[in-house]
């Protein structure tokens, strides 16, 4: 008997998106009922394809629309362009996508334009202001009001969906994000990088990035780091920089020649996973880290002045900081002095999942297509 299959494609194009898709291809390649599709968009390249070879994942398309100094235009209409061909040449019953990227926008955007069904991953983050983070907060309000089945990963993105009356039906699945730490930590991957001693200092493991950022907050973000440094001999800084010139050449100026600062290129996930369990604390203005760090008992100190992840402050497992250097300072301090304030937000509860999200998402689109009229019903 030979079952016809549904098909789904599932577009990428950033390590983030990369991460927290691959539990989600994996079950979707597993499963009999789904001819699966991969599609890369290319809007970051080297990045993603270290994750698809750990998780031993194929693209099957490639759009390689990455050319040098791309803008968000530029990203936005090469993607909706190979995506409008693809979609012609392949006609999916669902286009699943993750997050708030350029890439999710535009495919969600192709896919709608084709009347394609958008399945969103991480649906309902919100933080309510349009350009914080930017563009972030607009695309996932776009992807939104065009998507059919939201996967929530929480009880508050499910509120901030239904505030938002969008049309789509409303899941709360968990963050599929938990799902890829769990599984790489079980691997006890490991961290090496050189002169740096893990048992020597305190590490600190800091990641910066978001265009808010960029320009002066990013200096303050720096100083505050020299700061730490300055008051703690026993410190010392793991800064994986961002390829964006605009991002690394101000860390290099301003952190560069600091004994207690290692400037690295990014880390694989396998080693990330191993920095998260082998540091002190994180700073960071990463949305991802801000999930994934409690789930390896790790405090986090969210470099912004808005997140989309209140849980994590509501749960105390984050603290949001900004950027000033100043306040940057006294909060690690409190860490990094009192060791109650550091045991109350390493163990707190992670209020992102536990790590079985990808699973209800593929049983979830499951039922949809076998019940929605749009789609073809299996037959034998």
């Amino acid at each position: 008997m030979a079952e016809s299959l549904y098909k789904v494609c599932i577009i990428l194009g950033t390590r983030p998106e990369a991460i927290k898709l691959a539990p989600v291809i994996q079950q979707f390649k597993r499963s009999l009922a789904f001819e699966t599709q991969v599609v890369l968009t290319g809007q970051h390249r080297e990045m993603v394809e270290q994750v698809m070879r750990l998780f031993k994942i194929d693209a099957d398309r490639d759009l390689a629309i990455m050319q040098p100094q791309q803008t968000l235009t530029d990203i936005t209409c090469r993607s909706l362009s190979g995506l409008q061909s693809l979609f012609t040449e392949v006609q999916p019953d669902l286009a699943i996508v993750q997050g708030d990227t350029t890439t999710a926008f535009a495919a969600a955007l192709a896919a709608f334009y084709q009347k394609i069904p958008v399945g969103h991953v991480e649906a309902g983050l919100r933080t309510d202001d349009l350009f914080n983070p930017y563009p972030e907060e607009a695309n996932r309000r776009l992807i939104s009001q065009i998507t059919q089945l939201h996967f929530a990963p929480t009880a508050l993105a499910v509120e901030n969906l239904q505030r938002s009356a969008v049309v789509g039906k409303i899941y709360q699945t968990g963050n599929t994000v938990i799902d890829a730490l769990l599984t790489v930590a079980k691997q006890n991957p490991s961290c090496n990088i050189p002169n740096l001693n893990w048992q020597k200092y305190r590490t600190l493991l800091a990641t910066v990035h978001r265009r808010e950022n960029w320009g002066e907050p990013l200096q303050n973000i720096a100083k505050g780091f020299l700061l730490i440094l300055e008051k703690f001999p026993d410190t010392a800084l793991l800064l994986p920089l961002h390829r964006n010139p605009t991002v690394r050449e101000p860390l290099k100026e301003i952190l560069g020649n600091h004994p207690r600062v290692f400037l690295t290129e990014p880390l694989d996930y396998t080693e990330l996973v191993a920095a998260i369990h082998g540091c002190y604390l994180l700073l960071t203005d990463s949305g991802g880290l801000q999930e994934e760090a409690p789930s390896l008992g790790k405090p986090v100190l969210v470099l912004r002045e808005t997140t989309e992840r209140p849980e994590a402050i509501a749960a105390g497992t984050a603290k949001l900081v900004g950027t000033n250097p100043d306040r940057i300072l006294s909060t690690a301090s409190e860490l990094l002095c009192n060791r109650e304030s550091y045991q109350a937000m390493a163990t707190a509860v992670n209020p992102f999942g536990d790590g079985h999200a990808a699973e209800r998402i593929l049983q979830i689109v499951e039922n949809y297509c076998q019940t929605n009229a749009k789609f073809k019903s299996p037959s034998v």
